[in-house]
């Protein structure tokens, strides 16, 4: 449910004796709120409220897809506050989460432990009340996921880690189709694998930006152990599984998402086989733009899923039926 971003300068709290007390309230407040991540889970968002619309093409239950939301929020929010704790002390060796929470010692790991574990209560109570218990059930295994399997087990012992790892990620398709139905099919299956796909090398881009960070932290991230060629290498074969996996879901998705899968599938697969190019030549290469290009294509690629839900635009099939 969610996977490595830029971190923003978010304020921790100052506990300096000469502050008032709700300026006090304001940075601890701010602290906790940091803890959750903010920016991470906007991969929720991308990624729920058009596979809802999806698993109920023409019809916009609000109230449903705010609850799935609010839910979903709340378990993303559990298992990025119990990641920090499990990764206070490499976030400190690392200048791109030197500012978190625990790093800072703005909230004491005990506190945050039980801020992840009531958070991660809250999301199954609120998913099991105005969902459904398949949608809370699938919450709960992907904090268990990412904080036992990714956090704790692959993150520090294999490059692999979020090849793996990175099905957490994946799960909103899950969690949003099982919020409106009840049951899972194929389809968020596939939509499951597109962003399995995409996540190395959308994470790989960012950690080849900030491999000493890695490094330092004693990290195995694939940009620490390879090299550059050979991580954009893997970077090219993961992308285009990623946009062939994408077409699965053409025949069951109108002309909107058809021509955005291809369109945008192209588009970001020429770019990430140019910074494969670049560097072969020894080129110096800005693979944090690609990064950020990953984002741009996996949203391209669900909004058109969603106008083409929402129209009830006719399916592809269905021009053969």
């Amino acid at each position: 449910m969610s996977s490595e971003r830029v971190d923003t300068e978010t304020p921790v709290a100052d506990h300096s004796p000469d502050q008032s007390l709700p300026r006090r309230a304001r940075n601890v407040a701010a602290a906790y709120v940091a803890l959750t991540k903010p920016r991470v889970i906007e991969l929720l968002l991308v990624a729920t409220i058009p596979v809802m619309l999806q698993a109920d093409r023409g019809t916009v239950d609000i109230g449903l897809i705010a609850a799935t939301l609010i839910g979903g929020w709340l378990g993303a929010a559990s298992a990025n506050t119990l990641n920090m704790v499990a990764d206070a002390d490499i976030d400190q060796k690392m200048r791109r989460t030197q500012r978190r929470p625990l790093a800072r010692h703005a909230v004491t790991p005990r506190a945050a432990l039980v801020f992840g574990i009531v958070l991660g209560a809250a999301s199954f109570v609120v998913l099991w009340r105005f969902t459904n218990l398949l949608a809370a059930v699938l919450v709960m295994i992907t904090i268990a996921f990412y904080v036992g399997v990714y956090t704790l087990i692959l993150k520090r012992r294999t490059s692999q880690n979020v090849v793996w790892g990175g099905a957490a990620g994946c799960m909103p398709t899950l969690v949003g189709w099982a919020a409106v139905t009840g049951s899972l099919s194929w389809e968020p299956f596939v939509l499951f694998l597109v962003i399995f796909f995409w996540t190395p090398p959308h994470t790989w881009a960012l950690a080849m930006r900030y491999r000493e960070d890695y490094e330092a932290a004693g990290v195995p991230m694939l940009p620490v152990v390879a090299t550059e060629e050979q991580v954009t290498r893997q970077m090219v074969f993961y992308t285009i599984a990623t946009v062939i996996t994408s077409f699965v879901l053409i025949p069951a998705a109108g002309v909107v998402y058809a021509a955005v899968a291809v369109l945008a599938g192209a588009w970001f697969a020429q770019r990430v086989w140019k910074l494969y190019r670049e560097t072969r030549q020894g080129k110096e290469v800005v693979p944090l733009k690609v990064f950020l290009q990953s984002n741009e294509y996996l949203a391209l690629l669900f909004c058109g899923l969603a106008i083409d839900a929402v129209f009830h635009l006719p399916t592809i099939a269905s021009y053969f039926s």
